[in-house]
């Protein structure tokens, strides 16, 4: 297996030509990386105007592995081979490294650059990407993989505290400024300077605007579209953004949170999430990035079909819920995470599912979810201090056997499904107490459904002392512990109570738990192998603009679009899902007019289609998978016996020819952004 590393972006607050002179005091050992035992130079090259310097070295290092392990594979140093590609004239160092030592059974190859700062031209930035294949090593490769893994990411802190160090020691030696190559040969540049010097006024003269408006304000406070031209102009995460607005990471995991953020922004058009949501995932699977994306993609076409995004500003709860769903925000707690508290045990669940119905509580449920993600973004900057869960209160007492009803057991569970699915790591904790003798048995029914890693956060107060040492107290300041639960701080939520039964509805169903509420604009569909989705589209004129919005949540799928001039009716379709029939040739009867793409697993894709001719317009999905590597009877009998599927989510247009005027922001269907989890939404 290939392990791979990226950097965030380190920053350097001085020139690249000070940077530059602390790296060469790194040469030929450094004592501040023990496990550098020395260098040879291989080669050393320097341009007439001293413009390029390229400088090849072998460099020793001491690992730090086992003895016996050493003794057994016969070695006691390893040796790399490094490349440093300097150029003076366009201020940027290229790093290149390969091992030498064991190279036919373990590659690893490391690259390393130094350039200016986009922004700012008296900053420096540090980028680094690398990776290792273990092909073979004697048997020991995951001994190898742990020892390289966990060398490797001890040092990678170190190389910026190294340049620092090396910087403070230049500047107590007097070295506070070294020319550019520009300034030294003013000559060979002066036309250079001039055609450059309308970019670089307005760059600066933007981070002096920045400056002088924002002065020394917390980032916290910036808006985003402040916060991205400060993380970096490229898109690129910096190493202190990182640190102050997710937190502090390890190299690890900053290195899987960079992989997965720009993942996303090449399979979903730019329209990636939050860096703080898309750290609650990996953080949810161990920083395991596979993981981490099924899990995130899977989430990500959740919100998109159901519209979640939309709901803090497009919904509002019935009277009913607002009345006896007892629950509500209560303050902060003593590590400044929002409190919820809900009273479950005094809740009539029973007469809220009959009233109201499951997916409107579920609804409810999502609502207060998006309310404590908005909540712990506030609190972040209220406390400038990354917050990316909260802690929940909740009340037992009262629980009894109405409770168990299996309705409402089976609701719950699906309610517990949804949240586990779509809001990982978003509860610090859960704080139970006054828990009756019921409990056990409905802890056994829901326990087998909550994630092992989420159900460690829960603690339970069984007895009456949860307010001394050791209990609520230890979370909640001791001002805001509410009044029913015996504190003196009044708990702002509804009082609650029987439901009447003239609020029931008169036939009360279940649901079929698929759709969370009826208004999605988007359509879900099964692609079976050998038997694609087709969508009819009929073009009334010329010029008419068709645009699709789908994401691919099962399987791989191939899409195209088709054109016939023949009307494709009812009398055409095979079955539900089929509108070209089986006997209509390709090329005779109907024409590609897009050819098809392959959208992954998890990806998500965007287009449009400016139709030149009126006539029916076909949108299909065909299922894309590989074929098996043999042909036995088992392959054949588990084809057969299982009819391999896609499944797809969608949602087309059709803009009328006049609403059309050549630009591409008619073309972008506004339904189809997260806008609420996204730093940047791009047109497709």
């Amino acid at each position: 297996m290939v392990q791979q590393y990226q950097s965030p972006v380190r920053v350097y607050k001085h020139p690249f030509e000070m940077v530059m002179a602390a790296y060469e005091k790194r040469f030929p050992t450094c004592e501040m990386i023990p496990v550098f035992v020395g260098c040879d130079i291989l080669s050393d090259v320097e341009s007439e105007d001293k413009a390029t310097h390229v400088v090849e070295r072998r460099c020793k290092l001491n690992v730090d592995a086992p003895r016996l392990l050493k003794r057994m594979v016969g070695f006691d140093y390893i040796y790399f081979v490094q490349k440093n590609a300097l150029n003076r004239k366009e201020r940027s160092l290229k790093i290149s490294a390969h091992n030498e030592s064991f190279s036919s059974r373990v590659l690893v190859n490391e690259t390393c650059q130094y350039t200016v700062h986009p922004d700012n031209p008296n900053w420096t930035c540090f980028e680094q990407t690398a990776s290792m294949e273990i092909k073979s090593f004697f048997g020991f490769e995951s001994t190898v993989e742990k020892i390289a893994m966990k060398q490797y990411t001890a040092n990678i802190k170190k190389g910026k505290e190294i340049i620092e160090y090396y910087l403070n020691e230049l500047q107590t030696n007097g070295v506070k400024y070294i020319p550019t190559w520009a300034e030294e040969n003013p000559h060979l540049v002066a036309s250079q300077s001039s055609s450059n010097s309308t970019v670089s006024t307005a760059s600066n003269t933007l981070m002096e605007d920045l400056t002088e408006v924002f002065g020394n304000m917390n980032v916290f406070l910036l808006t985003d579209s402040v916060q991205n031209f400060l993380k970096f102009s490229t898109d690129k995460l910096e190493e202190d953004y990182i640190e102050h607005i997710l937190g502090v990471l390890q190299p690890i995991e900053e290195s899987k949170l960079i992989q997965l953020r720009k993942w996303l922004a090449d399979t979903h058009n730019g329209k990636i999430p939050r860096d703080d949501h898309i750290l609650r995932f990996l953080r949810s699977r161990d920083f395991h990035f596979e993981k981490a994306k099924e899990f995130l993609c899977q989430s990500l076409s959740w919100r998109k079909q159901h519209q979640v995004d939309r709901i803090l500003s497009n919904w509002k709860a019935p009277e009913t819920l607002e009345k006896y769903y007892i629950g509500g925000w209560h303050h902060y707690g003593t590590d400044h995470r929002p409190i919820y508290v809900l009273r479950l045990g005094q809740m009539d669940t029973k007469g809220l599912l009959k009233s109201v119905g499951e997916e409107q509580i579920l609804r409810h449920v999502i609502y207060i979810m998006e309310q404590g993600l908005q909540k712990c973004r506030e609190s972040s900057v209220l406390r400038n201090k990354p917050m990316s869960s909260w802690t929940c209160l909740l009340d037992l007492e009262g629980l009894n056997m109405r409770h168990l009803w299996r309705p409402g057991v089976q609701a719950l569970l699906r309610i517990i499904e949804v949240i586990e699915a779509n809001y990982p790591e978003t509860m610090a904790r859960l704080l139970i107490v006054r828990s009756p003798r019921v409990f056990p048995v409905l802890w056994t029914l829901i326990s087998p459904f909550i994630d092992e890693k989420t159900s460690s956060k829960f603690m339970m107060y069984t007895g009456t002392d949860y307010l001394e040492c050791g209990g609520l107290v230890d979370y909640i300041p001791t001002e805001f512990i509410p009044d029913f639960l015996g504190g003196v701080s009044k708990c702002d939520i509804p009082e609650g109570g029987p439901v009447p039964k003239s609020l029931y509805k008169t036939e009360w169903e279940k649901g079929d738990g698929v759709a969370l509420w009826e208004d999605t604009i988007y359509k879900s569909a099964n692609v079976l192998k050998g038997a694609p989705h087709e969508v009819l589209v009929e073009v009334p004129e010329r010029d008419c603009v068709i645009t699709w919005d789908f994401d691919s949540v099962k399987g791989d799928v191939t899409f195209t679009l088709f054109h016939s001039t023949h009307p494709l009716g009812k009398n055409n379709v095979t079955n539900s899902s089929q509108v070209i029939a089986k006997h209509m040739t390709l090329g005779k009867d109907y024409t590609i007019m897009e050819a098809g793409i392959v959208c992954r697993e998890g990806e998500s894709v965007q287009g449009s289609h400016i139709a030149r001719k009126p006539g029916s317009y076909v949108l299909q999905w065909k299922y894309h998978g590989g074929q098996p590597q043999s042909s036995t009877v088992q392959d054949v009998l588990y084809q057969v016996t299982h009819n391999p599927k896609s499944k797809v989510i969608y949602y087309h247009e059709l803009l009328p020819s006049e609403n059309f005027r050549g630009s591409m922001t008619s073309l972008e269907s506004c339904q189809s952004a997260f806008s609420a989890l996204s730093h940047v939404t791009t047109s497709s």
